[in-house]
């Protein structure tokens, strides 16, 4: 389990969705954050041509720059790979703009705990601050490090590229992806161990079809991941209303924390079950998910 290396509460740790916007596109940056998604990651990787990695860069530092201060935190920015020619400028980039309030980094074909723990320490200056890390586990390499990227210094959160994933493995998968299934679970249970927030499932690319981003949510929501990433702000809402405790739900989730009120410490019986911590973590969960799917969603309709 994490300890002095967990990078505490933080907004980005109950966001349900997470939208890609192309550095080179300064302009939909703002728009990005008021989608209602929960944290926006600008794409200096794969959405950036290899001839346009210097003019986005520059458009990056730009366009954040510009962003209202108390809206940066719940921006990260993808940076090129470890290896690139570009990782090196574009972290030094990030290190600029974690100084003026972004939350970090996602780091794409994340292999190896030693690159995160560099990219963390050159972020933070070497100092203990809350410096946000998202490994993109795309490689069977990357599957074969989870247990050490999910334990690196300001790694909140693991997300899986599925996509890229695929083409490593040389997979073909259907539609309902059930050949993924151990990997999805490998992703939980290593964020399980590190004492991670819940993980980030991978896109889905049919940006014109609701049912099938419900049924990719719905699947993600039942593996234990609490969250997926956006390539269209359409996405957004469908994928909080997936993500977001059910009526009933709710109802429980109420009657429970009432019930442990009244109770006070210990176990006690509702409804003919029982309730411990456990469950009372369940319950609070469900409401911390509604308060934060509420907050975005009525920051996208202003």
């Amino acid at each position: 389990m994490k300890s002095t290396q967990a990078v505490g509460p933080h907004t980005l740790a109950l966001a349900s969705t997470f939208l890609f916007v192309p550095a080179t596109r300064p302009e939909r940056f703002a728009k990005a954050l008021a989608s209602g998604a929960g944290g926006v990651i600008i794409d200096l990787e794969d959405a950036v041509a290899a001839a346009d990695k210097l003019t986005a860069r520059s458009a990056l530092v730009d366009g954040v720059t510009a962003l209202p201060a108390d809206q940066r935190g719940r921006v990260l920015v993808r940076v090129n790979a470890v290896g690139t020619a570009w990782h090196a400028d574009d972290v030094a980039a990030a290190t600029g703009l974690v100084a003026q309030g972004i939350a970090g980094v996602m780091l794409p074909k994340a292999e190896r705990a030693e690159d995160l723990a560099a990219v963390g320490a050159t972020l933070s200056g070497g100092l203990e601050c809350q410096v946000v890390l998202i490994p993109l586990v795309e490689s069977l390499a990357g599957l074969d490090a989870l247990d050490a990227l999910a334990s690196a210094p300001h790694v909140l959160r693991l997300a899986l590229g599925h996509i890229d994933l695929q083409v490593d493995l040389g997979m073909a998968c259907g539609d309902d992806e059930s050949e993924l299934a151990s990997v999805r679970l490998a992703l939980v249970m290593a964020s399980r161990r590190a004492g991670l927030a819940t993980p980030i499932d991978g896109v889905t690319t049919a940006t014109d079809d609701a049912a099938r981003l419900q049924r990719d949510t719905a699947r993600s929501r039942r593996f234990g991941f609490g969250a997926k990433l956006c390539i269209h702000p359409a996405q957004v809402a469908g994928v909080h209303a997936a993500f977001a405790p059910t009526a009933e739900e709710l109802a429980w989730s109420r009657r429970v924390l009432e019930a442990a009120r009244q109770h006070g410490s210990g176990a006690f019986s509702l409804d003919g079950r029982m309730v411990d911590a456990p469950v009372l973590r369940i319950a609070e969960r469900n409401l911390a998910r509604a308060a934060q799917a509420a907050g975005v969603l009525g920051l996208k309709s202003q």
